[in-house]
């Protein structure tokens, strides 16, 4: 349970335990109250009929019954008199029977005595049976009361009472509902300020809608916190963007230095013709990997300049490839195209300097740690996460729908099925499939990340990388507003995926 569930809990915890102890003791203490009030009239009620019957008969009247029958009409009430132990009543209802065997025996030997009990003989009723002993006739009179109505009134009461516990539980539980989140709203604006810089968003800060006495201290130190931390990042930036200035000077002079030792390659002896062979591998290693830095950095700093114009798809995709494979030289193998007539009238907006990054990069990942790209696709996807031309209609029959779910894993499926949740739009996704031993569920949610090169870069491939062509991937994406993820390819393979927007309509500029 969260903070706010916790607070409704014990607000309808305690409105609950309150309600009802205070029911149950206005209950308890309204039926002792009444109960003894009943006895009471019924004590009284009982000695005064019995003096009436003790003067009649000692003036010698002998209709018992009509005499007690008078007294049960007045009072409601039923009489019983015992003389000479032989007992008279009215009616059949109440018999010397029906009255508690202790009554009886407490009155028999000259005792006044009231009792009240259940009658099983009246439904289970509850009575109250006052006995008064008259020894001057040599009679006892015994006169039972019903409290049928008392016990109405205690169920209504008791029923009025259960309602008014449950009324205040729900009462209770609302009052702790607005009450957490009263107490809870300065939180709402910590949490909605943490996953604001969670998202890069690093100069949020804690304002008014977080002020509250109580929260001072936090608010000030989690703007301290922020504070602090944006300044790190911009002094690592800052670090990052003066080294890389910095090694570009040298490593140009260095470069063409190189370059005059390679016109004399011929001159050389073998053993200096493969270190200067080994010299010039690291030193455009190094070089591109300054490159990557100060692009990096200029991303980083919100320097990135991005010139998306509208291209053909297939153009685009087609001239990358070519451009990511030359590029490769001798350890460059073409892969196969697949791309359907669909995406043939499709355009999107990218930055084409950026986008040939993209591939060339995936091309080379895939070399380096895949044994070389073997297939790049290109499909469109709809919002629903179908495939569909570009017309619009859907193409995705059963055995497609089936052989792409087969091809995926589970982790695959639930990945892809939580961004057609997120698309609004058709986009082209461009897969890049390797014959490596593919990457595991672990390390998909790290490739991307700079300087990971995985476990196993040191067995797959010449493990040349940098471990910073997949972030760039990642960062030129989202310069583009793409994006790019992995997956397992048909073959057991790495399947790097990227998707951008397309654009509407059909026709558009063309490289």
């Amino acid at each position: 349970m969260g903070i706010g569930a916790r607070i409704t809990a014990i607000f309808g915890l305690g409105a609950l335990l309150l309600s009802f102890s205070m029911g149950g003791l206005s209950y308890f203490t309204t039926r002792h109250f009444l109960l003894a009030e009943r006895e009471s009239a019924a004590q009284s009620q009982a000695f005064a009929n019995a003096l009436f019957v003790r003067s009649s008969l000692a003036s010698g009247y002998t209709r018992y019954a009509s005499m007690l029958a008078s007294l049960d009409g007045a009072s409601g009430s039923n009489s019983i008199l015992v003389r000479k132990s032989k007992a008279y009543y009215p009616s059949s209802s109440i018999t010397e029977a029906s009255i508690p065997a202790a009554l009886r025996r407490e009155v028999f030997q000259g005792n006044a005595a009231t009792q009240t009990y259940i009658s099983q003989a009246h439904g289970h009723q509850p009575q109250i049976v006052v006995g008064v002993p008259i020894p001057s006739v040599d009679a006892e009179y015994f006169e039972v009361f019903s409290l049928a109505d008392l016990g109405h009134t205690l169920r209504v009461l008791g029923v009025t009472l259960l309602g008014t516990g449950v009324v205040t539980t729900l009462l209770g539980l609302a009052l702790g509902r607005f009450a957490s989140r009263r107490s809870l709203r300065p939180l709402s604006a910590v949490s909605r300020a943490a996953v604001a810089i969670a998202g890069g968003r690093l100069d949020t800060r804690l304002g008014a809608e977080a002020a509250d006495p109580d929260l001072e201290g936090l608010t000030s130190s989690f703007n301290t916190m922020v504070d602090q931390l944006q300044a790190r990042i911009q002094r690592e930036a800052r670090f990052n963007s003066d080294v890389s200035h910095e090694l570009r000077s040298p490593l140009t002079t260095l470069s063409a230095s190189l370059e005059v030792l390679e016109a004399d390659r011929d001159n050389l002896p073998p053993r200096a013709q493969r270190a200067l062979q080994l010299l010039g591998d690291d030193l455009r290693r190094f070089q591109r990997m300054v490159g990557d830095l100060l692009e990096m950095s200029r991303a980083d700093a919100g320097s990135a300049d991005v010139f998306l114009e509208e291209v053909n798809v297939s153009e685009l995709v087609e001239r990358a490839v070519e451009a990511g494979v030359r590029g490769l030289g001798e350890t460059g193998s073409t892969p196969q195209m697949v791309m359907g007539p669909e995406v043939q009238s499709l355009h999107v907006g990218v930055d084409k300097r950026r986008f040939e990054r993209v591939m060339a990069n995936l091309l080379e990942n895939a070399a380096n740690y895949g044994g070389g790209a073997t297939v790049i696709s290109v499909t469109t996807v709809g919002p629903d996460g179908s495939t569909v031309s570009a017309n619009g209609e859907d193409k995705g029959d059963k055995a497609e729908k089936a052989d792409r779910a087969d091809r995926a894993d589970g982790a695959d499926r639930a990945d892809r099925a939580d961004r057609a949740r997120h698309n609004t739009s058709t986009v082209v996704e461009i897969a890049v499939e390797d014959a490596g031993p593919g990457i595991s569920a672990i390390e998909r949610t790290k490739v991307f990340d700079r300087f990971y090169r995985g476990s196993a870069a040191g067995r797959r491939g010449t493990g040349t990388g940098t471990g910073l062509g997949l972030a760039l991937v990642a960062e030129h994406m989202r310069l583009m507003d793409g994006e790019t993820w992995v997956e397992s390819s048909p073959s057991g393979g790495a399947r790097f995926v990227i998707s951008l927007p397309v654009l509407e309509g059909d026709e558009g500029p063309v490289w």
